[in-house]
C-alpha cells in the first residue's frame, strides 16, 4: 500500500524524525533581498539605536550622580532609572518578543502576570522598610525604657 503525503498535511513531519521541523521544511520566512524583509532588519536596527540611546543615557546619567555631589532626591533617581528600564523592557518586548504583532487580548494576557510581579516586587521592598524602620524604632524605645544597658 502506497502511503502519500498531503503538502498541506504536515503531521507526518511529527512522525519519526523531528530534524525536519528545524531544517527549513517549515520556515515560512521570506526572501532575505525583499522590501518586507528589508523592512523589518531596519525596524530591528532603529530598536537597537534606541536601547543603546536609552542605556548610554542611563549610565551617563549614573555617571554624573556618582561623581557629582548633586543633592537629589534618592526617590527621583530610582523613578529616573525606573522609568528607562520600563522604557527599554517595552521595547524589547514589543519588537525582540513580538508582542507588538499579537492582538491587544493577548498582549494584556502576557502583560498582566508581570504587572503583578512588579507590584508584588514593589510591596514586599515598601513592607521591608518599614518593618526595618520598625525594628530601629523598637530599639530605641526598649533603650529607653530599659535605660540604655
Amino acid at each position: 500500500m502506497s502511503h502519500h503525503h498531503d503538502t498541506h498535511d504536515l503531521t507526518h513531519l511529527y512522525e519519526g524524525d523531528q530534524s525536519k521541523l528545524y531544517s527549513g521544511v517549515l520556515a515560512h520566512h521570506e526572501d532575505i533581498n525583499s522590501d518586507e524583509s528589508r523592512a523589518k532588519v531596519k525596524r530591528i536596527w532603529k530598536v537597537t539605536g534606541i536601547l543603546t540611546l536609552i542605556t548610554i543615557i542611563e549610565v551617563f546619567a549614573g555617571l554624573m550622580l556618582y561623581t557629582s555631589n548633586a543633592n537629589v532626591p534618592h526617590i527621583l533617581i530610582i523613578t529616573f532609572f525606573v522609568a528607562f528600564t520600563l522604557l527599554k523592557a517595552y521595547y524589547i518586548v514589543k519588537v525582540f518578543m513580538h508582542l507588538g504583532d499579537e492582538t491587544k487580548v493577548f498582549a494584556k494576557f502576557v502583560l498582566f502576570p508581570m504587572l503583578l510581579v512588579v507590584w508584588l516586587a514593589v510591596v514586599l521592598l515598601v513592607d521591608s522598610t518599614y518593618h526595618l524602620g520598625i525594628g530601629e524604632t523598637f530599639g530605641h524605645t526598649v533603650k529607653a525604657i530599659v535605660g540604655g544597658h
